[in-house]
């Protein structure tokens, strides 16, 4: 049974793809209505492999070669990310009903959503680093093609190749890791390594490490790669819901911890796992509390908690940056729809050009508060509970001063979060613009989410069970009950932490009276939005691959002599390697 659930969380969205797609120009309700069947039977499938969880392989098929064979398994970390992918995915589909209505080129809009949720589940149930690879790279290309669905803005246009070039970097990588592994062992199933790192070399699994390291970074927003998923906000806002909340993003955690048993013992890499998700979460939570675009505030936040989950690796909190990827998935994608509905109200995503819009759009409010009070960490929703376990396994597992700077950036979540939604539900509007609350699409995608926030942590104990040794038998993973997270969260160091989010919530009611301040940091400020000087350098990888590409247009002649003699010198020169290398 496991097989076949497993594969139709695979096939059923890759078919309603192909289904959309060859439907034709015409018929745009029949492609709303196809999606949302299909995106539905793949989240039900996805749910209802739950219970067949289980460390052992439910597919293989024999290929041979350096391929070895395509296995397929579904483990508790694997149908955990499976089920956020097209639970949240489908949701993110029903939603497009009303946001996306009487847009042009519907089927390859459609397409591309179900092929990126199919993409993300076969990356996550795989054991073939290869078809990770694979799949990977699948997920890229959809997140390209839905970037820039609005082919004729360039901004758009400029968003997409911009997300896939510097992912690609990560792409590297990954790949690199997948040849290193065959070359040391003959197979790229990677379930032995994790089970055994020692069937490595040292310097072999240290360079995979790093590389594997690199890849999740750029794939994750991480730094120094953060750049990309601010401008990937081109993008129709339930794709922006897809990206941040359910699928592309959520790779790079899921790669970093898949692997860490692997790679914990790896000189220096637990500790820059956590660097690196230390300074994403600061850099990305100041950016997002001088953004004045609503999306972007977002697409910030994003970030910042990714870097939260990295960290949280670093520090062996495997458990807790799962947990939170859980509670970040279904409060973030209820962010970004609940902005859908504003933008698709108001048209503007300025937040200086809302305000006063809690009136005319109530239960956007509502559920937009909700959200919003979960990604702050405010008792009792689901991101309270997730991110107390986070600075809980870095006062256990990492330098106090780590601690103290991930508290402080608690503190700004809280006034960037805060200031949000006052700029946009609140105070005197700053524009006439008719504002309709949202449709009916949209409150049935935006109100479950709005329960499972409020109510999804109460799953901390069978999550844990799902994520433990008879699933994850190297992860050593023994959370059984939710009484055990009660207990552990519950302690004097969440008082701490409350206090500081308080703080930060104050600082925003107060900022009349802390303009002096304000002042002051008005140079960091400057800096933030300038992205701290890292869009220079992401724009330079960009810039420098474009020109690359441009002068590699000489080898294309259209000649076909040319070509051939290009293809048969480059058969000749692997054949050469592959004799004389052995």
């Amino acid at each position: 049974m496991a097989a076949i659930l497993l594969s139709l969380t695979i096939a059923i969205p890759w078919l309603g793809g192909l289904v959309v797609w060859l439907a034709g120009n015409g018929h745009p309700n029949f492609k709303h209505y196809a999606a949302v069947a299909f995106a539905l039977l793949a989240g039900g499938a996805g749910v209802a492999l739950i219970p067949y969880s289980t460390s052992q392989v439910a597919i293989s098929i024999p290929v041979g070669g350096v391929f070895g064979n395509f296995t397929f398994i579904a483990d508790g970390l694997g149908v955990f990310l499976t089920v956020v992918a097209t639970v949240v995915g489908s949701l993110a589909v029903i939603f497009s009903v009303d946001y996306m209505r009487g847009e042009e080129q519907l089927g390859r809009y459609y397409a591309m959503v179900l092929f990126f949720i199919g993409g993300m589940s076969g990356l996550v149930l795989t054991s073939n680093l290869l078809l990770v690879f694979l799949f990977w790279e699948i997920t890229a290309l959809c997140s390209y093609a839905l970037i820039s669905f609005h082919n004729d803005d360039p901004k758009a246009v400029a968003g997409g190749i911009k997300a896939l070039i510097i992912t690609q970097l990560g792409g590297i990588g990954l790949l690199a890791g997948a040849l290193l592994l065959y070359s040391a062992t003959g197979s790229v199933d990677f379930n032995a390594l994790i089970a055994n790192p020692s069937l490595m070399p040292g310097n072999l699994l240290a360079i995979m490490a790093f590389g594997f390291l690199v890849a999740a970074a750029a794939k994750s927003a991480q730094f120094p790669f953060q750049t990309w998923l601010p401008d990937a906000m081109e993008a129709p806002t339930p794709i922006s819901a897809l990206i941040h909340a359910a699928t592309m993003v959520n790779a790079g955690v899921y790669l970093m911890a898949r692997f860490y048993p692997a790679f914990k013992g790896v000189p220096g890499w637990t500790m820059a796992v956590l660097l690196v998700g230390l300074i994403t979460a600061l850099m990305a939570a100041v950016m997002a509390l001088v953004s004045n675009d609503l999306k972007r505030v977002l697409a910030y936040s994003t970030v910042s908690q990714l870097g939260y989950m990295f960290y949280a690796i670093g520090a062996g909190g495997i458990y807790a940056s799962q947990f939170h990827l859980f509670s970040h998935s279904i409060f973030k994608a209820l962010l970004f729809l609940g902005a859908g509905a504003v933008i698709h109200s108001v048209g503007t995503r300025d937040m200086r050009e809302m305000g006063g819009l809690g009136k005319q759009m109530p239960l956007v409010r509502a559920v937009f508060i909700i959200g919003g009070l979960a990604l702050a960490g405010i008792p009792i929703l689901n991101g309270f509970w997730s991110k107390e376990m986070i600075l809980e396994a870095g006062l256990k597992g990492a330098p106090m001063w780590t601690y103290v700077l991930m508290l402080i950036g608690a503190g700004i979540t809280a006034l960037y979060t805060f200031r949000c939604i006052w700029m946009v539900f609140y105070g005197e509007p700053h524009s006439e613009k008719h504002v309709h609350d949202a449709g009916p699409a949209m409150k049935v995608a935006l109100i479950p989410l709005a329960f499972a926030t409020l109510t999804s942590w109460l799953l901390a104990g069978p999550f844990g069970k799902l994520l433990g040794p008879n699933t994850l038998p190297s992860h050593g993973i023994e959370i059984t009950s939710l009484g055990e997270v009660v207990h552990e969260v519950l302690s004097v160091p969440t008082l701490v932490a409350l206090v500081v989010i308080a703080l930060g919530l104050a600082a925003w009611w107060w900022r009349e009276k802390l303009s002096g301040l304000s002042n002051a940091l008005q140079g960091i400020g400057r800096a933030a939005a300038n992205s701290f000087g890292f869009e220079a350098i992401n724009h330079g990888i960009v810039k420098g691959t474009q020109d690359s590409a441009e002068a590699l247009r000489v080898t294309q002649t259209g000649l076909l002599n040319w070509n051939i003699f290009g293809i048969v010198a480059g058969l000749v020169l692997v054949l050469a390697i592959v004799i004389f290398g052995g």
